[in-house]
């Protein structure tokens, strides 16, 4: 696969997890909250969030806000790449970002041989 391929879908699978990192935060802190890993995802999302403003739903709660817009990252990534790159369906773990993350899961969850 070309260079260019990996690089998208690192940057594409970046964001997504760290949409995601923000709505588990949620869960723990508020949004203004002082703590630095809370002010980090929030200064890193929130211009994301500001051009995906249009298309979300005002019924939803602002905690739940990035995990919708993680959702059509997550669209991007595993339904149209692979469409647009010519393959049918490339099935789960196929993008290098989760692959490794998988892998690295593995190695430190299973039992030493």
């Amino acid at each position: 696969m070309p260079i260019w391929i990996y690089i998208l879908d690192y940057a594409l699978g970046l964001v997504m997890y760290t949409l995601i990192g923000r709505a588990a935060m949620n869960i723990f802190q508020k949004e203004d909250s002082s703590f630095f890993f809370m002010r980090a995802f929030v200064k890193l999302t929130n211009p994301i969030l500001k051009i995906f403003d249009r298309i979300t739903p005002e019924f939803l709660a602002r905690p739940i806000v990035p995990l919708y817009v993680a959702f059509y990252f997550y669209l991007i990534r595993f339904y149209l790449m692979p469409w647009l790159l010519g393959y049918g369906s490339m099935g789960m773990l196929s993008f290098p970002i989760d692959s490794e993350f998988s892998r690295e899961l593995y190695r430190l969850f299973s039992p030493d041989k």
